[in-house]
């Protein structure tokens, strides 16, 4: 029978790290260590948690996204059951609005700050840094037309980098203008583009018919060079999005931080409007992106709101956020270690064993010992694997007069302790 093997595109993530392929694997600390990091970060900024289905409806993320989009046209993990389709989410931004809409969370009053952590799937080639089940943690904030709302989302996305101890980034800014503005831009593009399309990739030619924007953000060195002369999206926009990205721009200016404004910067996502954003780290090399967003009013009224939402957010990879954290050399992170192991001379007293640890680990303490009945040499080995703190040796004489050896395994000290006060001399040392 052929031993099965994790799909490609999907990885476990074990106690620890390990590589896979060109993919360094970290460990789950390192993982942990990210997590509660978004965390801290979220509550500073008032931020709730809301945890959505993996599972929702294909029509929800179709017109959420826009169908012209690759990640509807090509990347969904769609299926039928019964009448109904389903997908394995791409994006988390549209279940937030979907289950926005569906509680009614607008009755609450105020504005909604609300954050998640978790798994998305894109049906597209595996490669390094690129995954079919990858994960992302974000930042929606739901209410507000506000450019504070829009500066907040960026400092707060910026702030769980620093958080980690990354600290140099471009910020790169833009606005798309609303939703009379874009279809204008759209036909300069089309009037700037279809006299050069020959010099198009086969691509960009299919985006001419379907969604001329996304030219914008092709990786071809000779369409970059076309863009150099094509029209601006600044030029065409309204004058209430250019007060509002002048405002965006005057906050980010009044925390210190630094933006590159970049005219021909556009989200892959249709349900975008005004500001648009991605934050970049250099330490990843070709591949920079670390998160974007930006303010998509316009998605509510897309999946069924009877008016329109303002809304505004970031999402980013916490693969990609890892390969930063190891490139910058900020990834080394302790694992869970316990606080004591607690080895058997000649493998006695199991019961006493069983039950010490057990009354040990109520007390608030980390206790591991063997369950294989090895040798005290290979019992000590182990304790150096899980790095415990202490190991506490304990023979039959030792058990039988009520005192057992404590080793402290930083500077190799020994001494007798008495069991009764084992759990005290222990967790003294944690304090």
């Amino acid at each position: 029978m052929n031993q099965f093997k994790s799909i490609p595109g999907t990885f476990d993530v074990l106690p620890r790290g390990y590589t896979s392929g060109s993919d360094v694997i970290a460990p789950v600390s390192v993982w942990r260590h990210v997590e509660e990091a978004v965390r801290r970060v979220m509550v500073r900024y008032g931020a709730e948690e809301i945890r959505t289905p993996i599972l929702e409806p294909t029509e929800l993320i179709a017109r959420g996204i826009g169908q012209s989009t690759d990640i509807v046209s090509k990347e969904m993990f769609a299926f039928e059951r019964g009448s109904t389709n389903y997908v394995l989410r791409p994006e988390v931004t549209a279940p937030v609005m979907r289950a926005f809409l569906q509680h009614n969370l607008a009755q609450q009053g105020g504005t909604q700050r609300l954050f998640y952590i978790g798994p998305c799937f894109r049906a597209e080639r595996p490669q390094k840094g690129r995954y079919r089940q990858f994960h992302q943690f974000g930042l929606e904030i739901i209410g507000s037309e506000d450019a504070r709302s829009d500066a907040e989302t960026i400092t707060c996305a910026l702030d769980v980098y620093l958080e980690l101890g990354l600290r140099e980034f471009t910020v790169r800014i833009n606005s798309l203008g609303d939703r009379d503005s874009r279809p204008k831009y759209k036909q300069a593009l089309l009037d700037y583009f279809l006299p050069l399309s020959d010099q198009l990739s086969e691509v960009s030619r299919n985006r001419l018919d379907t969604n001329p924007l996304r030219i914008l953000d092709t990786k071809n060195e000779r369409e970059r060079e076309l863009l150099k002369g094509a029209p601006i999206l600044l030029d065409f926009i309204d004058d209430e999005s250019r007060q509002h990205y002048d405002s965006v721009k005057e906050h980010l200016t009044e925390v210190g931080v630094s933006f590159v404004e970049d005219p021909f910067l556009v989200r892959g996502l249709d349900y975008y409007s005004r500001t648009t954003f991605e934050i970049e780290s250099a330490v990843l090399g070709a591949q920079s992106a670390l998160a974007g967003g930006g303010r998509y009013d316009m998605l509510s009224s897309e999946v069924g709101s009877k008016k329109i939402v303002p809304a505004v957010g970031f999402a980013a990879g916490i693969e990609r956020l890892i390969m930063a954290l190891n490139a910058a050399g900020k990834a080394d992170v302790d694992s869970d270690c316990p606080d004591a192991f607690i080895v058997s001379v000649d493998n006695v007293a199991p019961g006493w064993i069983f039950s010490t640890a057990k009354s040990l680990r109520d007390s608030g303490l980390s206790i591991c010992y063997d369950l294989q009945g090895r040798s005290m040499k290979a019992q000590m080995r182990e304790a150096n694997r899980q790095n415990a703190r202490y190991v506490v040796i304990a023979g039959e004489e030792d058990i039988t007069s009520g005192v057992v050896q404590l080793k402290d395994m930083s500077d190799g000290s020994q001494e007798e302790v008495s069991i009764e006060l084992l759990s005290k001399t222990i967790g003294a040392s944690q304090s």
